[in-house]
């Protein structure tokens, strides 16, 4: 893999966290890393998984909002496109080369309509979710304006609570009105079960998705009957993408967070009981911090607080250790329980996020690590693109 970027005038510490040829004890921290042996292991290891089963993956680009890692997806995973939830995203990716973008989310102001409807023009095919055929109009009239078509995947609330309609007769009205609709095509039904996917127990989370998997094929049928078969019924996560591939009713995954693997989803237990993260997934996403006080004998302090994380799914934990313990976190600090007093001022540590998708849009960059050495940085392309 090559880096995206000429560094050959950028330096250390002002730029950039690190340049390719590094030690990864060298690299300025705090910042984020990637194991690139096991981001490339997890990205095939989904490939084939969506190959055997007969589905396509659209890997989710809220995860890691970067460009880089989703050619990674499509050219060593086979990944289809890219979900955005932003059209802010699905900007920095259309501009970035990817061809299929899905924005997951609706899209109701005019100006972020405007914007959405250009975004073909760029060379990619563009699909956005729709809960209200009220939006059909808007979708129609700005795609009709710039001269490109828009398609539509009607959303269905499965039960995240969130977006989507709740009944068949709502997701028939609103196929029937995008097909109608000029420079619009109705392609299928997003159905993302987005409220189980942290459940540790695979039993329940499989209850939840059984509910779900009901609810859209009611939707199918609805909609085959009118002549309106769905191309593509899209969802699935790291949670409960075998459910999904296993229904006989979805034939797309939009899983993100396997590439990374964090503390939350790590922790959630696979069909025998063992967690994700150490059997199915490997973590591949770390902070990498330097410890920058011990003043106190059993408490060191690293430079990797709050502003280096979000720790709204739990505090990050030290990977490949169970001596030391991270426990606290204020802005620019965080305290680890040494108890034995074995770490060392300047010492690093990789910890494992709680929740990679917010991390990763607070930083800059991704440093890719093999062997200890830095191989390339990628820039957080669509960092910050939350409008």
């Amino acid at each position: 893999m090559n880096a995206p970027t000429n560094f050959d005038n950028l330096e250390v510490g002002f730029d950039v966290p690190a340049l390719p040829g590094m030690d990864e004890a060298d690299i300025q921290t705090p910042c984020l890393i990637l194991d690139l042996d096991a981001l490339e292991r997890n990205i095939k290891k989904m490939g084939d998984y969506a190959k055997a089963h007969g589905m396509r993956h659209r890997s989710h680009g809220k995860m890691h909002k970067s460009v880089d890692v989703q050619k990674l997806q499509e050219s060593l995973g086979g990944a289809v496109g890219v979900c955005c939830q932003k059209v802010s995203e699905a900007e920095v990716f259309a501009r970035g080369g990817i061809k299929d973008v899905l924005v997951t989310n609706e899209v109701r102001d005019a100006a972020k309509i405007d914007r959405l409807a250009r975004l073909p023009k760029f060379g990619s095919t563009v699909t956005v979710c729709v809960d209200d055929v009220a939006n059909i109009a808007d979708l129609s009239a700005a795609a009709q304006k710039h001269g490109t078509e828009l398609g539509i995947f009607v959303e269905i609330d499965c039960g995240a609570g969130r977006c989507g309609v709740k009944t068949t007769p709502e997701v028939v009205e609103i196929a029937k009105a995008a097909a109608a609709a000029p420079n619009l095509t109705f392609r299928g039904i997003q159905a993302y079960q987005g409220a189980m996917q942290h459940m540790d127990s695979y039993d329940d989370r499989k209850a939840k998705l059984d509910a779900a998997i009901a609810q859209v094929q009611d939707a199918v049928d609805a909609l085959k009957a009118e002549g309106l078969e769905p191309e593509f019924v899209s969802g699935g996560g790291t949670g409960s993408y075998y459910f999904e591939s296993n229904s006989g009713v979805y034939n797309e995954l939009q899983c993100g967070s396997y590439a990374f693997m964090d503390a939350d989803y790590g922790r959630i237990h696979d069909q025998d009981g063992q967690r994700i993260d150490q059997g199915e997934w490997e973590n591949a996403l770390f902070i990498l911090t330097s410890v920058m006080s011990h003043a106190k004998p059993n408490l060191a302090v690293v430079d990797a607080g709050l502003k280096a994380q979000s720790v709204d799914s739990g505090l990050p934990f030290v990977y490949g250790r169970d001596d030391v313990k991270y426990i606290k976190c204020s802005d620019e600090h965080g305290v680890v329980d040494d108890p034995n007093g074995v770490l060392q001022v300047n010492e690093k540590l990789r910890l494992v996020p709680g929740h990679c998708d917010p991390t990763c849009n607070v930083h800059d960059w991704y440093v890719g690590v093999r062997g200890g050495k830095v191989e390339t940085l990628w820039p957080v392309s669509a960092r910050g693109k939350a409008y």
